[in-house]
């Protein structure tokens, strides 16, 4: 699937793009928030769209702790080398 011939994806993003990176494959919307500290749900998965975008306006309570990535010492050590994916260039311990 062709992200930018999407209108209903340009649309979301286009209005909850400060809030959550948008993308959906075949089956599923998906959303991350775009705040690691995020009080709610850091993620939306769903298959219906209205559900998706309920969800995206009033987003269900996050569960357990706080994103992984928001911690100091996992934070200082990735970079963000695209959506969702971070490297650690830290070598290896002997």
């Amino acid at each position: 699937m062709n992200p930018g011939a999407d209108p209903l994806l340009a649309l979301l993003r286009e209005r909850y793009g400060k809030r959550w990176a948008i993308r959906r494959t075949e089956n599923l919307w998906i959303a991350t928030a775009q705040d690691p500290d995020t009080p709610h749900a850091p993620t939306l998965i769903e298959h219906d769209i209205e559900r998706f975008v309920r969800q995206l306006e009033d987003p269900p309570a996050g569960a357990g702790r706080r994103s992984m990535l928001s911690v100091p010492w996992v934070n200082d050590r990735l970079f963000e080398v695209g959506e969702g994916v971070y490297w650690d260039d830290t070598p290896p311990a002997n």
